[in-house]
């Protein structure tokens, strides 16, 4: 039978603590960088300073602000210029008489990433916009305005214009026929 260990026999001395703080390892200096190759890494070792955050936010932040700006105005341009009344604009100018002389086939817009200037607030009954086409004769510039007096009521075009390069200003709806963006069907309704 194995001999009887006592409590006091179960604790270590202080001889082996001792002996172990006194081979405890200290920390070392992370490598300068004329230190030459690390060939082995050490886990106690010390941390390298960081760079300042605030110089990395300083540098940072203006392109970030750039980028998101951009980024915004690009995307309510492209929501205007997929709107539907763009779309019902440029097919009344393809089919405008006057568009067809001064603008020839193919009409659509100038660029091809279109800006799409002005105000377009259906809400609040506000329209009011113009971008640049272009056909096989010429370019110019379609200046759209309307507004919706009444909350209930119906969008009157107040302005279709189009202005040529060479300056010429024609007003579309001073031709014979009527308003192309007037909805007839509903008003005979009312």
């Amino acid at each position: 039978m194995p001999p009887r260990l006592s409590p006091r026999s179960c604790t270590p001395s202080r001889s082996i603590f001792h002996s172990l703080r006194s081979h405890r390892r200290t920390l070392i200096p992370a490598p300068s960088p004329n230190d030459g190759p690390l060939l082995t890494r050490r886990s106690d070792r010390a941390l390298p300073e960081l760079p300042s955050s605030r110089k990395v936010w300083l540098r940072t932040l203006p392109v970030f602000l750039c980028i998101i700006t951009v980024s915004t105005l690009a995307i309510f341009n492209y929501q205007k210029a997929s709107s539907s009344i763009v779309n019902a604009t440029l097919y009344a100018l393809r089919t405008s008489e006057a568009g067809k002389r001064e603008l020839g086939e193919n009409v659509y817009f100038r660029d091809k990433f279109p800006w799409i200037w002005g105000e377009m607030n259906q809400l609040h009954g506000r329209i009011d916009i113009s971008f640049g086409v272009k056909g096989t004769k010429g370019r110019g510039v379609m200046r759209f305005k309307s507004v919706r007096k009444t909350r209930m009521g119906f969008f009157e075009t107040q302005e279709w214009s189009l202005e040529m390069e060479d300056g010429r200003k024609l007003q579309l709806l001073n031709e014979v026929r009527d308003d192309p963006f007037k909805n007839t069907a509903l008003q005979a309704q009312s």
